[in-house]
């Protein structure tokens, strides 16, 4: 049996404005209204510019499959030192796949022991500055998001267990996986994420999810957390709930508002409920 672990990072914010539409609009999908926060100044300001950084690994690589519309997606590929089936997927913040990421992934890849690879959902796009992230992300088209998702599954073939993980708008992203992934789905992961809201979508859910939410979140609130427990109640689907007295984003090192202690806290949990379900 092929094990993948599929990560999502994204470390962004939202404004009150979008956040209110994307809870209360039902006709909006959930990654679809939080690409929108792009537009939202404090969204933006709150973003410091990231500091240049190229990642260098004697193990990475370049990696091109097909996207299920058959064009081109990119990765950054990083295998395990013993063989093994078990792979970790990680999409990127909105910056894009730059050297961060990269860093985070090889982290993943060390603590767990399994491949990884880091999708590109911006199509080799990387931003360096605040303008270019708005724009690239707000690029970011849910139907072209899903064919790179699917080229990913079809990469690691039908056989695999998928694991998902996201911070942000990678936290919507890897339910969103998870749910694409079926009965492949095998443990998921979502920082402050914004929840899937429709509960028979839910119902296509396959695995137990593990929510890290902020207290002190304005955008993602404990209100909007707790609908979303009630929506995984009703579709009968296991969530385990971590909630930290802390900011939106606060695991990112470059949020102002980062904590490193409920980071290494969410950090633990982390790896124990992904580690539990890998063989």
């Amino acid at each position: 049996m092929k094990k993948f672990l599929f990560v999502l990072f994204t470390f962004g914010y939202v404004s009150v404005m979008f956040a209110q539409e994307t809870t209360t609009c039902c006709g909006l999908p959930a990654t679809d209204a939080f690409a929108r926060f792009a537009s939202d100044d404090e969204f933006n300001q709150k973003h410091p510019n990231p500091i240049p950084y190229q990642h260098k690994s004697d193990v990475g690589r370049t990696i091109i499959f097909k996207a299920a519309d058959g064009t081109d997606a990119y990765g950054y590929e990083l295998k395990a030192e013993e063989p093994t089936d078990q792979y970790l997927f990680v999409i990127h913040e909105w910056w894009g796949l730059n050297g961060y990421i990269k860093k985070e992934a090889e982290k993943l890849y060390n603590d767990l022991g399994v491949n990884v690879i880091a999708l590109d959902l911006y199509d080799q796009k990387i931003a360096t500055n605040r303008e270019e992230a708005a724009k690239y992300m707000q690029a970011v088209s849910k139907a072209r998001a899903e064919a790179i998702i699917e080229g990913a599954l079809n990469y690691v073939g039908n056989k695999a267990d998928i694991y998902t993980i996201g911070w942000c708008f990678g936290g919507g992203w890897s339910l969103q996986t998870s749910i694409m992934a079926g009965k492949q789905a095998a443990g998921c992961v979502m920082y402050y994420g914004m929840p899937e809201k429709e509960v028979d979508r839910l119902k296509k859910l396959k695995t137990d999810v593990l929510g890290i939410f902020a207290n002190k979140e304005k955008w993602i609130t404990p209100e909007v957390v707790d609908t979303f427990a009630e929506n995984m109640d009703k579709a009968n689907k296991t969530l385990v709930l971590k909630r930290f007295d802390a900011e939106h984003a606060f695991a990112n090192p470059s949020n102002p508002q980062y904590d490193k202690e409920a980071t290494e806290a969410a950090y633990k949990a982390t790896i124990s409920f992904l580690q539990e379900r890998i063989d």
